[in-house]
């Protein structure tokens, strides 16, 4: 969870600056705006929509107490009583040194000031400031509501622990930080762009491929490995067995081929623009900037739900970042044994991931729950990683399900479960799932587990102590009304 709350400013609300305010908001945090553009409200709030429909996807639920969003007509009021301000300015050394002078004259003394650009030296901008101990550089990528990266770099005044305070406030944001420790023009990512970018135009120029077809070069081949592994460690595993030291030797002397042409850039005449322009614009099929946005945002999004279903990469980041904001499970395992009830043993909420065509939770969602019931309430009766490794477990050798009621995105589910019978090798559980916030029953699972010995593969009795816990369990449960449906049979159509 938040470990504070505060307020942020953000001065500029383009593509950046909105997608910054979002990121905010999501996470509570009242913000004011300023942006001379008469048009830049108007703007933003587009971007806001855009990002609302993109988090509440990406988490499967609304945040329970978004921020509020204020637009400011002067810099002044945009500042004033700042906890954090984050300046996104069109990228101008002039406008963005009389800018950030302003937010300095302005702020709070121990307000916090970011700039988001994606290039300038942190030095030259905080020049003009009475406090640039408090300035630092705060580089996002778009869209920023969604990408987790942020690059973080102090010019020659900069007090480090200004960039340690921001750091832990855009991890509690959800994102990445990365410390660039040494200050250099476009910091770490955009060098690295900016040398594909080079080479992506000379292609275009030389008329070797399309716009297009220099994209689908990117998105069907080392883009793909980019989301998970970057690009040495990428290597390194195109190495072989014998890792980096083999490719740099293998592959090594191939830097020295005079083949790319990244010290040089095509001359952007205006044929060679027009060119571009139109290829642009065949690539993206009649659909808007917006449509675009969201197709992109949706894309992210199932990259990002896989990656943290891995717990790879970006997320980790995601993972570590809702476990911290929203508690998504609960089990009972190694709890004391209250059998007064039936077993309330998982809580959750519907995630993006689990909606289907009908914008319900999928059939194969409800039988993956009522599988992590009953593996908690084997953790209940004793069986954890010791007692499996030891070559004992539970498996399923019966199921009936029925699904009643849908149950739709954020909206929150639990399971409880009620043992109506158990002997040495055998146990009877029935799984109910209900709508947290309605009461509403919406599946029941009628489950039969068989007790194994695993290194033998066959049945066998379980140890006396999980035995114990079975027999207590159905004791209690056995004064607790036995479930209408248990032993129904499927439905018939005649």
């Amino acid at each position: 969870m938040m470990t504070q709350s505060y307020t942020a400013a953000c001065v500029g609300a383009g593509v950046i600056g909105g997608g910054w305010v979002a990121r905010f908001l999501w996470n509570g945090i009242d913000v004011r705006v300023h942006d001379p553009d008469p048009e830049s409200e108007r703007r933003c709030r587009e971007v806001l929509a855009n990002a609302e429909r993109a988090l509440e996807r990406l988490h499967g639920h609304r945040p329970e107490q978004p921020g509020s969003v204020t637009f400011c007509a002067d810099l002044e009021s945009a500042v004033a009583g700042a906890d954090v301000i984050q300046e996104s300015a069109p990228e101008q050394v002039a406008l963005k040194r009389r800018i950030l002078a302003d937010i300095d004259r302005h702020a709070p003394a121990d307000a916090l000031i970011g700039s988001s650009t994606s290039g300038l030296l942190p030095s030259e901008l905080q020049a003009d400031m009475q406090h640039p101990e408090r300035f630092f550089v705060a580089h996002p990528f778009n869209p920023v509501y969604l990408l987790p990266l942020v690059e973080l770099c102090g010019g020659a005044k900069t007090d480090d622990t200004a960039i340690e305070r921001a750091a832990g406030i855009y991890r509690d944001l959800g994102m990445r930080p990365l410390w660039v420790r040494r200050e250099i023009d476009g910091f770490i990512a955009d060098r690295l762009l900016e040398a594909l970018w080079r080479e992506a135009l000379w292609l275009v120029h030389d008329g070797v491929a399309t716009v297009e077809e220099v994209d689908d070069a990117v998105r069907f081949g080392a883009g793909l490995r980019w989301a998970l592994m970057g690009t040495f460690q990428t290597y390194r595993i195109a190495g072989g067995e014998q890792g980096m030291r083999h490719f740099m030797a293998q592959f090594g002397p191939a830097l020295a081929w005079p083949w790319t042409k990244l010290m040089d850039v095509p001359e952007l005449t205006d044929e060679f623009v027009d060119r571009i322009a139109e290829q642009s614009d065949d690539q993206a099929r009649g659909r808007s900037i917006r449509e675009l946005e969201r197709e992109r945002d949706d894309g992210l999004i199932a990259i990002l739900q896989a990656l943290r279903q891995e717990n790879l990469a970006a997320g980790n980041v995601l993972g570590e970042y809702e476990a911290s904001r929203v508690p998504s499970v609960t089990a009972t395992g190694g709890h004391d044994l209250d059998a007064s009830e039936p077993l309330r043993l998982i809580e959750d909420r519907v995630q993006m991931a689990e909606i289907d065509y009908n914008q319900h939770m999928t059939e194969s969602r409800y039988t993956e729950h009522f599988g992590r019931a009953a593996t908690e309430l084997f953790h209940v009766l004793g069986v954890d990683q010791a007692y499996i490794d030891a070559g004992g477990s539970f498996y399923t050798v019966e199921s009936h399900t029925r699904f009643l009621r849908e149950i739709g995105l954020g909206e929150t589910y639990h399971v409880t479960t009620q043992v109506l019978g158990s002997d040495a090798k055998r146990m009877h559980a029935f799984h109910r799932m209900y709508n947290t916030a309605t009461g509403d029953l919406l599946a029941t699972s009628e489950q039969m587990y068989l007790h194994v010995d695993t290194g033998a593969g066959r049945a066998a009795p379980a140890t006396a102590d999980v035995q114990a816990r079975m027999e207590q369990v159905k004791r209690a449960h056995a004064a607790i009304e036995a479930p209408e449906a248990a032993g129904r049979p499927i439905m018939s159509l005649g």
